[in-house]
């Protein structure tokens, strides 16, 4: 009897697929590691040149590194962070001829009303000043009032006209007519106090600003300063005297040091 050879089973040989992925995953590792070492070298030039090449390697050419700065921020478009020069420049002299209109607009307008003052006669009585902050036409209340009394004279409404004709042709700027009282107290049947007197005297004049209806009245304010905002002292006839007043004030829209250093102010 023949003897049977007796055969060992085959032993299965494992799946070994995985091998594949596994060592795409430590090559892609290893480039990981490569890359994290170069941002951390001071060369920039190095680490853009290599940044690019992994970029390519991992997705054809585009990726996250390519947006990527050397201290790790991301980069955007200029038009997203960037200020443009010329746009900057342009507001910067857009507010300059702005700030040069405005000027030239008070000096012309203080300039016609000086002209009318002396056209008049009535230095003694009116002057302007042109300033940083405004131009203001300060009127003795002789010019206006009778002594203790806020409604205007007849005859010197038409000086309210004129004023006001005037400030139709510059109608963009505020105006503030303020009404003010030497320090005398005042105790009348129609007003307790310098306040009620100075108040009731601008409020009184700014109506008649606003008579011919070709002005904004949104553009003016008026109010009563009192004894409290005195020009000259009180304690002589004289200087009270300059104390009463009113004051109608074009506020400007830019303050200009500048300019106004150079504008002669009338005394």
């Amino acid at each position: 009897m023949s003897k049977k050879t007796r055969h060992e089973p085959h032993e299965e040989h494992a799946d070994e697929s995985w091998l594949i992925p596994y060592a795409d995953l430590l090559t892609l590792l290893l480039a990981l590691f490569i890359v994290l070492y170069g941002m951390s070298s001071t060369d920039a030039k190095k680490f853009e040149d290599m940044s690019k090449a992994f970029s390519v390697a991992l997705n054809g050419g585009s990726g996250v590194l390519d947006h990527s700065s050397i201290d790790g921020s991301t980069k955007n478009t200029p038009q997203e962070n960037e200020i443009d020069p010329s746009s900057s420049k342009n507001i910067s002299k857009s507010r300059s001829q702005l700030v040069r209109q405005e000027q030239i607009d008070l000096e012309k307008l203080k300039q016609r009303m000086d002209q009318y003052i002396k056209s008049n006669g009535l230095s003694a009585q009116l002057n302007t000043k042109l300033n940083q902050s405004q131009l203001t036409i300060t009127i003795s209340d002789q010019a206006l009032f009778a002594s203790g009394l806020a409604v205007v004279k007849p005859e010197s409404q038409q000086l309210g006209i004129a004023i006001s004709k005037m400030l139709e042709s510059f109608p963009d700027y505020d105006i503030v007519v303020s009404g003010h009282t030497d320090n005398i107290p005042i105790d009348n049947y129609q007003f307790s106090s310098n306040w009620d007197l100075s108040s009731s005297r601008a409020l009184n004049f700014m109506k008649i600003l606003l008579s011919d209806g070709k002005l904004d009245p949104r553009k003016f304010v008026n109010t009563g300063f009192g004894e409290y905002h005195p020009i000259a002292p009180n304690d002589t006839e004289a200087g009270r005297a300059k104390n009463r007043r009113v004051e109608v004030s074009v506020i400007r829209k830019y303050q200009n040091e500048t300019a106004a250093q150079t504008v002669s102010v009338a005394k």
